[in-house]
Parts: structure tokens; C-alpha cells; sequence
């Protein structure tokens, strides 16, 4: 295996000429199949933007610990805000790592018939005490998401549909930005991060400060690193695009091992999934891609609902038991009770 275990795909060659572009959705196609995880490059974000990026997330998580829990998540019936060290949960586990969410930035649903996943609409948390951090993240965000629309234009014409396949489903796209700061661990054994887990939804891209690694990505049946590579999002599909294709193309196993003292990490995953009342309609393969599609891989214990809003809120509540318990108790009461009828 070579030093980099993932391809390395350039989004540029979609305006390079239509043999380059035809070139990249092939192999944009293949990525996801085999892999589902892949270097982009070619994207054309500004390098400043880059700085800023870095910049403004480490003076967040430099603020004094008050500045910080002025917004904790706590806060917000959203999932919104900050949350501190040992805050989120995958799989149950607690992982090591402190981080700020920001999703559309919208007002509450008041609705009381509305259904659940309307939980998740609402206004951010932004610290009075670094007004540029709002500034900065609304940009980046703003990159992304064109990004992101032409990475699904571009999937849908690989997979034999036409590129607007998606677009109704993504017309108010349920975004989630994370800004995340691994702190360093003495422990002997490698830490989680975050632990072993598939993304929940159809994509997500991420940005990796330079020179600082800790993600692996699962590869018949071995943890590989994956290391940052300048100027490159590494990107990987989540379980409703592999829904979508029913299997073709492959949400894989990822996690993140805590970087050792002194050192930590500063990483942005950017999640873009469809609106929440979205039913993400199945591309119908041609005969050969549909050959090769695996079926969508199933955990009795996580089930895949056909709308992404009940797969986000089903996400939140586990990974944040204490905002489900401030703000959600009557929801949790019902669907234990609705499991154990």
C-alpha cells in the first residue's frame, strides 16, 4: 500500500474539458465504491480563508473557559454551541475532544404538531467575546456547500442520472459544522478521539490543520491512516448515500485516535445532508452498476430511516445524552416507551 491509503481526486477537472471531467466522475464513482473515503483537491479555497480558519478556531477554544461555556450546548434545545471535553459520545464511548456546532442559522420551530426532527431547526450559539468566529465560519460554509452540490451533480451523472438528480431533496440542505480541538493525551494506549462510527448521512467534508494526524479509515478489516494532505479535503460518504445506491457506493468505519501530549489537533468536518423532511429518492443503476451493489448494510440496533431529519435527531439524542435530557425528556420518554411496547 502506498504512503497514502485514499485516492486523491481534483474537482478542477470538472471545468478542464469534457474528457478530464468524464475522467473525474469515474473516478469520483470508483472511490466511493471501493473506498468511500477520498482526497479533493482542486477545490478553490481561498488559502487566506484557510488562515482564518485556523486562526479564529484556536483562539475560540484559547478563550477563557467562561467565554466558552457562555454558549455550551447545554443551552441550546438545537444541539448548538459549544461542548466541552468528554461532552459527546459515539457508540456510547465518551470522546476526547472539545468542539463547536453550528448548523442553518434559522428560528425555532414553535409548532407543537411538528414532527420531531423540527427539534433540530433553530438560531446558533455565538460567543460575544470573538465576533469574527461567526464571520469566518459563514464564509467557510458558504465554500462548502458549493462544494458540496457539485460533488452530488457530479455522483449523479456517474451513477447514470442526471445531475439535478438531487437537487430537490438538498433545496434547504440540514448542514452541520463542527469545529473540533483534540486535545493530547499522556495515556500509553491510543485514545479515542472519536470512536469507530459511519456517518449518518450523504456527505461530509473535512479540513485537517496541516501536519496533524489521527484519522483512520477502515480498509479490509484494518485501521489505515489517513494522513492531511495540503490544500485537500479528505471527503467520505455517509449511510444515506450508500441507502440511496443501495450499496453501490460503500459508507466505511472511520475514527479518530487522540494526538499525543503536548501536541493536539484542530479538525472542521463539514456534514451536508438533505433538508430534514427530505426522503432521498434511489438512483436506479444500470444493469452492471447495479450488479456490483452490496445492499445497504443494516444494525438492527441503529436502523437507516428513509427520512434524513429522523436519522439526524436519532444521532443527536445518542451522542449528547445531557441536551436530550434538558430539553427533550418528553421525546425520550415516548420512544422508550414506544420500545419497550
Amino acid at each position: 500500500m502506498s504512503e497514502l491509503s485514499l485516492p486523491i481526486l481534483d474537482l478542477s477537472d470538472l471545468d478542464a474539458g469534457a474528457e478530464n471531467a468524464a475522467r473525474f466522475r469515474a473516478e469520483l464513482r470508483r472511490a466511493a465504491h471501493e473506498v468511500g473515503f477520498f482526497y479533493l483537491t482542486g477545490t478553490g479555497i481561498p488559502p487566506q480563508l484557510e488562515a482564518d480558519l485556523l486562526r479564529v478556531s484556536r483562539a475560540f477554544f484559547a478563550l477563557p473557559e467562561a467565554d466558552k461555556l457562555a454558549i455550551e450546548n447545554i443551552r441550546s434545545p438545537h444541539f448548538r454551541g459549544y461542548t466541552r471535553v468528554g461532552g459527546e459520545r459515539t457508540q456510547g464511548r465518551v470522546d476526547w475532544r472539545e468542539q463547536i456546532d453550528v448548523g442553518p442559522e434559522l428560528p425555532a420551530v414553535e409548532d407543537p404538531t411538528a414532527p420531531d426532527h423540527t427539534r433540530l431547526v433553530g438560531p446558533n450559539l455565538w460567543p460575544p467575546a470573538q465576533p469574527e468566529l461567526r464571520i469566518v465560519l459563514e464564509e467557510w460554509q458558504a465554500h462548502l456547500i458549493a462544494i458540496s452540490r457539485r460533488l452530488l451533480g457530479a455522483w449523479a451523472r456517474a451513477l447514470g442520472a442526471p445531475e439535478t438528480f438531487f437537487d430537490v431533496s438538498f433545496a434547504e440542505p440540514a448542514t452541520l459544522l463542527k469545529v473540533v480541538r483534540y486535545p493530547g493525551t499522556t495515556a500509553p494506549e491510543p485514545q479515542q478521539g472519536v470512536g469507530a462510527h459511519k456517518d449518518a448521512g450523504v456527505l461530509t467534508l473535512l479540513w485537517v490543520e496541516p501536519g496533524r494526524g489521527g484519522l483512520q479509515v477502515e480498509k479490509a478489516g484494518t485501521w489505515v491512516d489517513a494522513p492531511p494532505v495540503e490544500g485537500a479535503f479528505v471527503v467520505n460518504i455517509g449511510e444515506m448515500l450508500e441507502y440511496a445506491t443501495q450499496g453501490y457506493l460503500v459508507a466505511t468505519n472511520h475514527r479518530v485516535v487522540s494526538p499525543r501530549f503536548p501536541e493536539d489537533r484542530i479538525s472542521v468536518p463539514f456534514f451536508f445532508n438533505p433538508s430534514l423532511d427530505a426522503r432521498l429518492p434511489l438512483i436506479e443503476l444500470q444493469a452492471d452498476l447495479a450488479a456490483a451493489a452490496r445492499g445497504v448494510t443494516q444494525d438492527p440496533a441503529n436502523p437507516i430511516h428513509a427520512v434524513f431529519g429522523e436519522n439526524a435527531l436519532k444521532s443527536r439524542l445518542r451522542a449528547h445524552p445531557d441536551v436530550a435530557e434538558i430539553h427533550h425528556a418528553d421525546l425520550l420518554a415516548r420512544r422508550r416507551a414506544d420500545d419497550s411496547a
